[in-house]
Protein backbone atom coordinates (compact mmCIF):
# COMPACT_ATOMS: atom_id res chain seq x y z
CA UNK A 1 0.00 0.00 0.00
CA UNK A 2 1.25 3.49 -0.96
CA UNK A 3 1.81 5.63 2.44
CA UNK A 4 0.59 9.34 2.17
CA UNK A 5 3.12 12.07 3.22
CA UNK A 6 0.65 14.34 5.68
CA UNK A 7 0.36 10.64 8.02
CA UNK A 8 4.42 9.78 7.13
CA UNK A 9 5.33 13.45 8.62
CA UNK A 10 3.07 13.48 11.75
CA UNK A 11 4.74 10.06 12.06
CA UNK A 12 8.12 11.23 11.80
CA UNK A 13 7.29 14.02 13.62
CA UNK A 14 6.34 11.72 16.94
CA UNK A 15 9.04 9.28 16.37
CA UNK A 16 11.69 12.63 16.63
CA UNK A 17 9.57 14.24 19.35
CA UNK A 18 10.03 10.71 21.39
CA UNK A 19 13.64 11.13 21.15
CA UNK A 20 13.72 14.63 21.89
CA UNK A 21 16.82 15.40 23.90
CA UNK A 22 18.62 13.50 21.76
CA UNK A 23 17.85 14.55 18.79
CA UNK A 24 18.09 18.70 20.33
CA UNK A 25 21.83 17.99 20.99
CA UNK A 26 22.14 17.12 17.15
CA UNK A 27 19.66 20.37 16.38
CA UNK A 28 22.02 22.42 18.38
CA UNK A 29 25.52 21.52 16.74
CA UNK A 30 23.81 21.76 12.99
CA UNK A 31 22.14 24.87 13.62
CA UNK A 32 25.90 26.00 15.91
CA UNK A 33 27.59 25.25 12.21
CA UNK A 34 24.55 26.83 9.82
CA UNK A 35 25.11 29.69 12.36
CA UNK A 36 29.55 29.92 11.64
CA UNK A 37 28.82 29.26 7.70
CA UNK A 38 26.00 31.89 7.42
CA UNK A 39 27.27 34.43 9.77
CA UNK A 40 31.40 34.39 8.10
CA UNK A 41 29.88 34.61 5.03
CA UNK A 42 27.86 37.26 5.68
CA UNK A 43 30.63 39.55 7.35
CA UNK A 44 33.09 38.49 4.57
CA UNK A 45 30.98 39.82 1.86
CA UNK A 46 30.42 43.35 3.93
CA UNK A 47 33.82 43.44 5.04
CA UNK A 48 34.60 43.21 0.95
CA UNK A 49 32.24 45.49 0.42
CA UNK A 50 32.94 48.22 3.01
CA UNK A 51 36.82 48.38 2.42
CA UNK A 52 35.71 48.93 -1.41
CA UNK A 53 33.09 51.28 -0.65
CA UNK A 54 35.62 53.60 0.83
CA UNK A 55 37.80 53.73 -1.98
CA UNK A 56 35.77 54.49 -4.74
CA UNK A 57 35.73 57.98 -5.99
CA UNK A 58 39.24 58.15 -6.94
CA UNK A 59 41.50 56.50 -9.51
CA UNK A 60 44.63 57.21 -7.79
CA UNK A 61 46.01 57.46 -4.51
CA UNK A 62 48.91 59.47 -4.26
CA UNK A 63 51.58 59.14 -1.40
CA UNK A 64 55.38 59.11 -0.64
CA UNK A 65 57.10 56.24 -2.16
CA UNK A 66 56.90 52.67 -0.81
CA UNK A 67 54.41 50.06 -0.14
CA UNK A 68 50.91 50.40 -1.85
CA UNK A 69 49.25 48.51 0.54
CA UNK A 70 50.46 50.61 3.98
CA UNK A 71 49.74 53.67 2.00
CA UNK A 72 46.15 52.38 1.44
CA UNK A 73 45.46 51.13 4.55
CA UNK A 74 47.35 54.57 6.29
CA UNK A 75 45.51 57.46 4.30
CA UNK A 76 42.08 55.52 3.50
CA UNK A 77 41.12 53.37 6.14
CA UNK A 78 43.02 54.73 9.15
CA UNK A 79 44.90 51.69 9.75
CA UNK A 80 48.71 50.54 10.37
CA UNK A 81 51.49 52.73 10.48
CA UNK A 82 51.52 56.04 9.32
CA UNK A 83 53.68 57.03 5.94
CA UNK A 84 55.91 59.79 5.10
CA UNK A 85 54.58 63.27 4.32
CA UNK A 86 55.08 64.41 0.70
CA UNK A 87 55.03 68.42 -0.46
CA UNK A 88 52.36 70.25 -1.73
CA UNK A 89 54.56 71.46 -4.50
CA UNK A 90 54.33 67.70 -5.88
CA UNK A 91 50.65 67.74 -5.36
CA UNK A 92 50.42 71.12 -7.34
CA UNK A 93 52.87 70.08 -10.17
CA UNK A 94 49.87 67.11 -10.00
CA UNK A 95 47.23 69.36 -10.38
CA UNK A 96 48.71 70.84 -13.81
CA UNK A 97 49.29 67.55 -15.72
CA UNK A 98 46.35 67.65 -18.51
CA UNK A 99 45.19 63.95 -17.48
CA UNK A 100 43.99 65.42 -14.10
CA UNK A 101 41.04 66.47 -12.85
CA UNK A 102 41.30 67.09 -9.33
CA UNK A 103 43.71 66.44 -6.42
CA UNK A 104 42.49 66.05 -2.85
CA UNK A 105 45.26 66.35 -0.35
CA UNK A 106 44.59 64.49 2.92
CA UNK A 107 46.59 65.34 6.31
CA UNK A 108 46.28 62.85 8.76
CA UNK A 109 48.39 62.45 12.40
CA UNK A 110 45.89 64.49 15.00
CA UNK A 111 43.01 62.58 16.76
CA UNK A 112 39.91 63.51 19.01
CA UNK A 113 38.95 61.26 22.30
CA UNK A 114 40.24 57.72 19.77
CA UNK A 115 38.62 58.87 16.46
CA UNK A 116 41.26 60.05 13.53
CA UNK A 117 41.47 63.79 12.36
CA UNK A 118 41.44 64.61 8.84
CA UNK A 119 42.57 67.76 7.55
CA UNK A 120 41.25 68.46 3.90
CA UNK A 121 40.17 70.84 1.80
CA UNK A 122 35.92 70.87 0.89
CA UNK A 123 36.38 69.12 -2.62
CA UNK A 124 36.85 65.93 -0.18
CA UNK A 125 32.87 66.20 0.07
CA UNK A 126 31.98 66.43 -3.47
CA UNK A 127 34.40 64.30 -4.62
CA UNK A 128 34.25 60.91 -2.90
CA UNK A 129 31.61 58.49 -3.92
CA UNK A 130 29.64 56.11 -1.46
CA UNK A 131 27.35 53.77 -3.77
CA UNK A 132 28.06 55.39 -7.19
CA UNK A 133 26.40 58.45 -5.20
CA UNK A 134 28.40 61.64 -6.02
CA UNK A 135 29.66 63.66 -3.15
CA UNK A 136 29.06 62.60 0.70
CA UNK A 137 25.77 63.90 2.59
CA UNK A 138 25.62 65.79 5.66
CA UNK A 139 22.95 64.80 7.53
CA UNK A 140 22.52 68.33 9.61
CA UNK A 141 24.99 71.62 8.97
CA UNK A 142 27.05 72.53 6.10
CA UNK A 143 30.85 72.02 5.53
CA UNK A 144 33.58 73.90 7.41
CA UNK A 145 34.19 77.48 5.94
CA UNK A 146 36.29 79.36 9.06
CA UNK A 147 39.80 77.89 10.35
CA UNK A 148 38.39 76.31 13.63
CA UNK A 149 35.24 74.54 12.19
CA UNK A 150 35.03 70.78 11.79
CA UNK A 151 32.39 67.87 9.82
CA UNK A 152 32.04 65.13 12.06
CA UNK A 153 31.82 61.65 10.32
CA UNK A 154 28.13 59.89 11.98
CA UNK A 155 29.41 58.06 14.04
CA UNK A 156 31.02 60.47 15.94
CA UNK A 157 28.49 62.79 16.33
CA UNK A 158 26.53 59.26 17.61
CA UNK A 159 29.43 58.14 20.21
CA UNK A 160 30.14 61.29 21.57
CA UNK A 161 26.66 62.57 21.44
CA UNK A 162 27.53 66.19 19.49
CA UNK A 163 25.46 67.99 17.42
CA UNK A 164 25.79 71.18 15.62
CA UNK A 165 27.53 74.07 18.02
CA UNK A 166 29.60 71.48 20.07
CA UNK A 167 33.34 72.44 21.08
CA UNK A 168 35.76 70.11 20.73
CA UNK A 169 39.93 70.24 21.67
CA UNK A 170 41.74 67.70 19.31
CA UNK A 171 44.97 66.04 20.41
CA UNK A 172 48.28 65.93 18.98
CA UNK A 173 49.01 62.88 17.42
CA UNK A 174 47.08 59.72 19.45
CA UNK A 175 46.27 61.79 22.43
CA UNK A 176 48.15 59.08 24.81
CA UNK A 177 50.25 62.04 26.10
CA UNK A 178 48.99 64.13 28.79
CA UNK A 179 49.23 67.43 27.61
CA UNK A 180 49.72 67.29 24.13
CA UNK A 181 46.49 68.82 22.96
CA UNK A 182 45.32 72.18 21.22
CA UNK A 183 43.31 73.42 24.13
CA UNK A 184 44.18 77.12 23.08
CA UNK A 185 42.15 76.45 19.93
CA UNK A 186 38.83 74.23 20.23
CA UNK A 187 36.82 73.97 16.93
CA UNK A 188 33.55 73.87 17.01
CA UNK A 189 30.61 71.38 14.86
CA UNK A 190 29.36 73.08 12.28
CA UNK A 191 27.83 69.38 10.11
CA UNK A 192 27.52 66.05 10.60
CA UNK A 193 27.71 63.63 8.03
CA UNK A 194 25.23 60.87 6.51
CA UNK A 195 26.21 57.55 7.83
CA UNK A 196 28.33 55.58 4.83
CA UNK A 197 29.21 52.70 6.15
CA UNK A 198 32.94 53.81 5.29
CA UNK A 199 36.16 54.83 8.13
CA UNK A 200 34.76 58.54 7.03
CA UNK A 201 32.01 57.59 9.39
CA UNK A 202 34.77 57.62 11.99
CA UNK A 203 36.75 60.88 11.11
CA UNK A 204 36.75 64.35 12.18
CA UNK A 205 37.13 66.52 9.53
CA UNK A 206 38.92 70.02 9.79
CA UNK A 207 40.28 72.06 6.65
CA UNK A 208 44.29 71.92 5.87
CA UNK A 209 44.36 75.73 6.96
CA UNK A 210 43.45 74.47 10.38
CA UNK A 211 45.96 71.74 10.83
CA UNK A 212 48.47 74.43 9.97
CA UNK A 213 47.31 76.88 12.62
CA UNK A 214 47.15 74.68 15.41
CA UNK A 215 50.72 73.55 14.86
CA UNK A 216 52.18 76.56 13.91
CA UNK A 217 53.77 76.33 17.43
CA UNK A 218 54.69 73.02 17.37
CA UNK A 219 58.14 71.09 16.51
CA UNK A 220 59.02 67.21 16.09
CA UNK A 221 55.52 66.80 17.32
CA UNK A 222 56.55 68.82 20.92
CA UNK A 223 54.65 72.55 21.86
CA UNK A 224 57.50 75.14 21.84
CA UNK A 225 58.04 76.93 24.94
CA UNK A 226 57.55 80.12 23.67
CA UNK A 227 54.09 78.99 22.13
CA UNK A 228 51.75 82.20 21.64
CA UNK A 229 47.87 81.94 21.81
CA UNK A 230 46.27 80.99 18.58
CA UNK A 231 43.63 83.45 17.53
CA UNK A 232 40.24 83.16 18.64
CA UNK A 233 37.46 82.39 16.56
CA UNK A 234 36.15 85.21 13.82
CA UNK A 235 39.48 87.13 14.62
CA UNK A 236 40.56 88.90 11.71
CA UNK A 237 44.18 87.08 11.48
CA UNK A 238 42.88 83.88 10.73
CA UNK A 239 40.67 85.42 7.10
CA UNK A 240 43.90 84.36 5.20
CA UNK A 241 45.35 81.50 6.95
CA UNK A 242 48.24 79.99 5.44
CA UNK A 243 48.29 76.14 4.11
CA UNK A 244 51.12 73.37 5.35
CA UNK A 245 53.77 72.63 3.32
CA UNK A 246 53.45 68.88 3.62
CA UNK A 247 50.84 66.35 3.50
CA UNK A 248 50.02 62.94 4.00
CA UNK A 249 48.69 61.21 0.86
CA UNK A 250 46.20 62.83 -2.07
CA UNK A 251 43.07 61.49 -3.87
CA UNK A 252 43.74 61.91 -7.46
CA UNK A 253 40.61 61.75 -9.99
CA UNK A 254 41.55 61.90 -13.81
CA UNK A 255 39.25 62.92 -17.00
CA UNK A 256 39.37 59.86 -18.84
CA UNK A 257 40.24 56.63 -16.51
CA UNK A 258 41.87 55.31 -19.67
CA UNK A 259 44.81 57.81 -19.09
CA UNK A 260 45.43 56.02 -15.51
CA UNK A 261 48.78 54.17 -16.64
CA UNK A 262 50.51 57.36 -17.98
CA UNK A 263 49.65 59.44 -15.60
CA UNK A 264 50.57 56.72 -12.87
CA UNK A 265 53.98 56.24 -14.84
CA UNK A 266 53.94 60.55 -14.39
CA UNK A 267 53.62 60.31 -10.71
CA UNK A 268 56.50 57.38 -10.62
CA UNK A 269 59.32 59.86 -12.40
CA UNK A 270 58.31 63.12 -10.58
CA UNK A 271 61.53 64.94 -10.48
CA UNK A 272 60.83 66.77 -7.67
CA UNK A 273 60.61 63.74 -4.65
CA UNK A 274 59.76 60.09 -4.62
CA UNK A 275 56.38 59.51 -5.01
CA UNK A 276 53.66 56.91 -5.33
CA UNK A 277 50.42 56.25 -7.23
CA UNK A 278 48.62 53.48 -6.29
CA UNK A 279 45.33 52.00 -7.95
CA UNK A 280 42.66 51.31 -4.61
CA UNK A 281 41.23 48.78 -6.34
CA UNK A 282 44.27 46.94 -7.82
CA UNK A 283 45.75 46.92 -4.15
CA UNK A 284 42.42 46.13 -2.24
CA UNK A 285 42.82 42.54 -4.29
CA UNK A 286 46.75 42.28 -3.05
CA UNK A 287 44.83 42.77 0.44
CA UNK A 288 42.24 40.23 -0.27
CA UNK A 289 44.95 37.95 -1.09
CA UNK A 290 46.71 38.41 1.70
CA UNK A 291 44.02 37.63 4.05
CA UNK A 292 42.40 34.70 1.84
CA UNK A 293 44.03 31.92 3.22
CA UNK A 294 42.40 32.93 6.66
CA UNK A 295 38.88 33.20 4.74
CA UNK A 296 39.45 29.47 3.80
CA UNK A 297 41.10 28.16 7.07
CA UNK A 298 37.85 29.84 8.72
CA UNK A 299 35.03 28.41 6.14
CA UNK A 300 36.97 24.84 6.46
CA UNK A 301 36.27 25.24 10.63
CA UNK A 302 32.93 25.84 9.84
CA UNK A 303 32.36 23.11 7.31
CA UNK A 304 34.24 20.58 9.43
CA UNK A 305 31.74 21.45 12.39
CA UNK A 306 28.89 21.39 9.86
CA UNK A 307 30.44 17.26 9.04
CA UNK A 308 30.59 16.33 12.72
CA UNK A 309 26.99 17.79 13.60
CA UNK A 310 25.82 15.67 10.84
CA UNK A 311 28.11 12.62 11.60
CA UNK A 312 26.09 12.96 15.12
CA UNK A 313 22.75 12.91 13.25
CA UNK A 314 24.00 9.61 12.14
CA UNK A 315 25.30 8.27 15.04
CA UNK A 316 22.03 9.14 16.63
CA UNK A 317 20.00 7.23 14.22
CA UNK A 318 22.16 4.26 13.67
CA UNK A 319 22.58 3.81 17.48
CA UNK A 320 18.72 4.14 18.10
CA UNK A 321 17.49 1.76 15.39
CA UNK A 322 17.54 -1.61 16.97
CA UNK A 323 15.95 0.16 20.00
CA UNK A 324 13.50 1.06 17.42
CA UNK A 325 13.38 -2.38 15.82
CA UNK A 326 10.10 -3.23 17.65
CA UNK A 327 8.02 0.15 16.20
CA UNK A 328 9.45 -0.71 12.66
CA UNK A 329 7.99 -4.56 13.00
CA UNK A 330 5.08 -3.01 14.59
CA UNK A 331 4.89 -0.38 11.02
CA UNK A 332 5.18 -3.35 8.83
CA UNK A 333 2.94 -5.53 10.50
CA UNK A 334 0.06 -3.06 9.54
CA UNK A 335 1.10 -2.70 6.15
CA UNK A 336 3.53 -0.34 5.84
CA UNK A 337 6.11 -1.47 2.82
CA UNK A 338 10.16 -1.32 3.42
CA UNK A 339 9.99 1.78 1.22
CA UNK A 340 7.81 4.12 3.49
CA UNK A 341 10.20 2.74 6.85
CA UNK A 342 13.22 4.18 4.67
CA UNK A 343 11.45 7.14 3.61
CA UNK A 344 10.29 7.71 7.75
CA UNK A 345 14.09 7.40 8.28
CA UNK A 346 14.91 9.87 5.66
CA UNK A 347 12.13 12.08 6.68
CA UNK A 348 13.16 12.14 10.47
CA UNK A 349 16.75 12.95 9.18
CA UNK A 350 16.08 15.50 6.65
CA UNK A 351 13.50 17.03 9.29
CA UNK A 352 15.93 17.57 12.11
CA UNK A 353 18.46 18.90 9.41
CA UNK A 354 15.85 21.46 8.38
CA UNK A 355 15.20 22.39 12.06
CA UNK A 356 19.05 22.85 13.15
CA UNK A 357 19.38 25.12 9.58
CA UNK A 358 16.35 27.53 10.62
CA UNK A 359 17.65 27.85 14.05
CA UNK A 360 20.96 28.89 12.42
CA UNK A 361 19.57 31.15 10.51
CA UNK A 362 17.35 32.76 13.15
CA UNK A 363 20.34 33.25 15.57
CA UNK A 364 22.79 34.15 12.69
CA UNK A 365 20.18 37.16 11.91
CA UNK A 366 19.47 38.13 15.92
CA UNK A 367 23.32 37.89 16.61
CA UNK A 368 23.77 39.90 13.44
CA UNK A 369 20.93 42.66 14.77
CA UNK A 370 22.56 43.12 18.36
CA UNK A 371 25.89 43.10 17.42
CA UNK A 372 25.96 45.36 13.96
CA UNK A 373 25.91 48.93 15.84
CA UNK A 374 28.77 47.16 18.40
CA UNK A 375 30.99 46.02 15.20
CA UNK A 376 30.15 49.90 13.48
CA UNK A 377 31.13 51.73 16.49
CA UNK A 378 34.49 49.25 17.24
CA UNK A 379 35.31 48.16 13.66
CA UNK A 380 34.02 49.71 11.43
CA UNK A 381 32.47 47.22 10.05
CA UNK A 382 28.75 48.11 8.71
CA UNK A 383 26.21 44.96 7.98
CA UNK A 384 24.38 45.69 5.56
CA UNK A 385 21.31 42.97 6.14
CA UNK A 386 20.58 41.00 8.52
CA UNK A 387 19.49 37.78 6.47
CA UNK A 388 22.36 35.81 4.55
CA UNK A 389 23.13 37.05 1.14
CA UNK A 390 23.29 34.93 -2.09
CA UNK A 391 26.35 32.55 -0.90
CA UNK A 392 24.90 32.54 2.19
CA UNK A 393 21.48 31.15 1.20
CA UNK A 394 23.74 28.43 -1.05
CA UNK A 395 25.29 27.25 2.26
CA UNK A 396 22.42 26.92 3.87
CA UNK A 397 21.27 24.46 0.52
CA UNK A 398 24.28 23.10 0.95
CA UNK A 399 23.95 21.90 4.68
CA UNK A 400 20.21 20.67 3.69
CA UNK A 401 21.46 18.57 1.01
CA UNK A 402 24.32 16.85 3.23
CA UNK A 403 21.90 16.26 5.85
CA UNK A 404 19.32 14.30 3.34
CA UNK A 405 22.59 12.10 2.05
CA UNK A 406 23.86 11.76 5.73
CA UNK A 407 19.76 10.52 6.51
CA UNK A 408 19.82 7.37 3.58
CA UNK A 409 22.77 5.24 5.60
CA UNK A 410 20.41 4.80 8.52
CA UNK A 411 17.45 4.63 5.97
CA UNK A 412 18.63 2.43 4.15
CA UNK A 413 19.73 0.22 7.10
CA UNK A 414 16.51 0.49 8.35
CA UNK A 415 14.75 -0.60 5.63
CA UNK A 416 17.17 -3.83 5.51
CA UNK A 417 15.82 -4.65 8.31
CA UNK A 418 12.61 -3.76 8.06
CA UNK A 419 12.49 -6.26 5.18
CA UNK A 420 14.31 -9.38 7.28
CA UNK A 421 12.23 -8.80 9.51
CA UNK A 422 9.36 -8.99 6.88
CA UNK A 423 10.58 -12.13 6.11
CA UNK A 424 11.92 -13.83 8.99
CA UNK A 425 9.35 -16.84 10.26
CA UNK A 426 7.34 -15.17 13.30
Amino acid sequence: MNTPLAPLIKLALASAWSRRFTLTLVVLSIALSTLLLVSTERIRHDLRANFERAATGADLLVGARGGALPLLLHAVFRLGQPTPAIRMTSLEAIQMMPAVDWVVPLSLGDSHRGFPVVATNTDYFVRLRVDEQPGLKLSSGRVFEGVFETVLGAEVADRLGYTLGHRIVLAHGDGRIVGADHSDTPFTVVGILARTGTPVDQAVHISLAAMQAIHSDWTAGVRLPSARQKPAQGDPAQTSPSLPQTVTAALVGLKQRTAVFSVQRRIHENPGEPLSAVLPGVTLSELWQLVSTAERALRALSILMGIVSLSALVAVVLTGLDARRRELAILRSVGARPRAIMGLLLLEGSLVTAVGITLGLVTSAVVIGLTGAWLQSNYGLYLQAWWPNAQGWIMAGGVLLAGILASLLPAWRAYRMSLMDGLAPR
